[in-house]
């Protein structure tokens, strides 16, 4: 999987899940996608927040992009603090997002990479199995799916799981062809209270967190299914 800042809880379901799980660092920064910026609510809808970049190659890595120097923490800290001040688990959430966003690293891999370990400690989500793609001795000029053959190869996997939004990107023949099966985590049932009668799917976990209690969170970390 990329790196992604505070992704929806999806991700940390099938990182909770597997039992490797294996973040790329040295795969082209995809533009306007998830790695640096997602959602979060604000006056009922759901509203983008980024980590800044410093202007450079479309074409460069993740881990040769760096955050911008005009990146404020305490602006984006201020953004969730309009916007979940009076959720019922603001006081228990406000450390820790702190803490992740003022990570120190400039570089964009380190920076996501270090706010997926606090995260991992604080849902109690084993973050030894997380291996560095680049750590990974195989022919990294592949792509796309020859890629993840050969990093799940080099891995002795018998399962490759994606969350469901991949499934037109990989084809079970393929893993098939090389003794692995290919399957896919759905999150479900995944409505909550929010400030507002109308549920806002699909954003931050930090709202998730907002919302919901540490354990409340864990459970929700299980209500997934494999297809």
């Amino acid at each position: 999987m990329q790196p992604y800042f505070l992704p929806y809880i999806g991700y940390w379901q099938l990182l909770k899940f597997v039992d490797r799980f294996v973040i790329y660092d040295n795969i082209q920064y995809v533009k306007r996608g998830w790695i640096n910026r997602n959602r979060y609510l604000k006056d009922g809808s759901d509203t983008l927040f980024s980590i800044p970049l410093k202007k450079d190659s479309d074409y460069l890595d993740i881990n040769k992009r760096v955050i911008s120097d005009s990146f404020s923490s305490k602006k984006l800290i201020n953004k969730f603090d309009i916007a979940y001040k009076s959720a019922p688990y603001y006081l228990d959430v406000l450390p820790l997002l702190i803490d992740i966003i003022n990570i120190s690293h400039k570089n964009l891999f380190r920076y996501i990479y270090e706010s997926v370990i606090l995260m991992c400690s604080f849902l109690d989500i084993d973050s030894s199995k997380i291996i560095i793609s680049s750590d990974i001795e195989i022919d990294h000029s592949l792509r796309s799916e020859e890629k993840v053959l050969a990093i799940c190869k080099a891995q002795n996997a018998s399962t490759y799981i994606n969350p469901i939004g991949g499934v037109e990107m990989y084809h079970e023949n393929n893993f098939n062809n090389v003794g692995m099966q290919l399957q896919f985590l759905r999150a479900k049932d995944l409505v909550y209270n929010q400030y507002i009668d109308k549920f806002v799917p699909s954003l931050s976990i930090i709202d998730v967190m907002m919302f919901n209690s540490v354990e409340e969170t864990k459970l929700l970390l299980k209500k997934y299914e494999l297809v």
